[in-house]
């Protein structure tokens, strides 16, 4: 355990519990585009630019949704021992990459759904595999709604038969032009589908079993490599596309911290999630789906929602690979 400060009043133990936790967010083939600074007063949540993907993510939209999940997971555990939160979002323009700065408002006990949630930290993940043909329940879908809305955003449900056909239309499209790009598909295999140890990407335990070639929803992650058998998904998942109120890289951090606020909901409900990135990573799709759905709010994540099985984790990188603390530096300042 390196040395660590007791940063907010947190003992070293604490320090690294809040951080496990922290880091258990999603991110664009399990990147974990983050990094922390830890001081007696503040922890800083920092974009890790060397883990931006510049085909599929050039812009690092989203990064900072990346960011802006572990920035939620961040919140929950401090409201787990009793900390109130005050965070500043951008808040310095001569340091973009500094995503937020987290500092003890005082005190504040989580509450009973705060608490759920944190619980469904280390449960939730993404669940790429076949759903069963279930349907999601009202209480679940108000739910998830109301997730969103608590973070300041809007979570839409594609119910409408023609929405959802047109969707899946461009779903189908934004996949072709990804794979078509050999940039893309090399990126893609980098960080996927691996069979040795490491402690980022999307190892093949993690995947599923690849579609039929006729499947409405095409899932990214299960159309590379070989040797796996193809199988039939779920005809009618429920789709989710989480938007915000503009554009603009707080928004981006906004959707992120929507967006774990929404999947930890979902866990505590019994629900899989995984997602149909290349939706929102086409220009040209993600502004069809964007006039499809309205025009007004752009598209930040759509999600795939269901009744699934258990899948294992993903890896996440050692404590000691995240977090730089003013002790460290007096040290190698010396």
């Amino acid at each position: 355990m390196i040395q660590t400060t007791t940063a907010l009043g947190l003992t070293e133990d604490e320090v690294h519990d809040v951080m496990e936790t922290a880091v258990r967010a999603p991110s664009l083939h399990n990147t974990q585009p983050w990094a922390f600074r830890i001081s007696d007063a503040e922890i800083e949540l920092h974009a890790d630019r060397t883990r931006q993907l510049p085909v599929a993510d050039p812009s690092g939209r989203e990064l900072r949704i990346a960011c802006g999940a572990a920035l939620f997971n961040l919140r929950l555990a401090l409201l787990g021992l009793g900390i109130k939160p005050l965070v500043s979002i951008l808040p310095d323009p001569d340091r973009p990459d500094l995503i937020a700065v987290v500092r003890r408002g005082g005190a504040r006990r989580a509450t009973p759904e705060q608490r759920r949630l944190l619980e469904a930290v280390p449960r939730r993940r993404t669940n790429r595999r076949p759903f069963s043909d279930a349907e999601v329940p009202a209480t679940a879908r108000y739910a998830l709604r109301r997730a969103a809305l608590d973070e300041g955003t809007w979570l839409h449900l594609v119910t409408d038969p023609a929405q959802r056909i047109e969707l899946g239309d461009l779903a189908r499209r934004a996949h072709g032009v990804q794979i078509a790009d050999p940039a893309f598909t090399a990126e893609l295999d980098h960080w996927t589908g691996h069979g040795e140890p490491r402690p980022d990407g999307v190892p093949a335990t993690a995947g599923g079993p690849l579609p039929q070639p006729n499947s409405t929803w095409v899932m990214r992650d299960f159309t590379r490599g070989t040797g796996r058998q193809q199988t039939a998904f779920e005809a009618e998942p429920l789709i989710a596309i989480l938007t915000v109120h503009s554009d603009g890289q707080r928004e981006e951090i906004r959707a992120g911290e929507a967006l774990q606020r929404v999947l930890l909901t979902a866990t505590t409900h019994g629900l899989a999630v995984s997602f149909l990135s290349q939706l929102v990573e086409v220009p040209e799709v993600r502004e069809a789906m964007r006039r499809l759905v309205g025009g007004l709010r752009p598209p930040q994540v759509v999600l795939r929602l269901g009744h699934g099985w258990p899948v294992p984790l993903t890896p996440r990188r050692p404590f000691e690979d995240l977090v730089r603390t003013d002790a460290q530096e007096d040290q190698e300042d010396r």
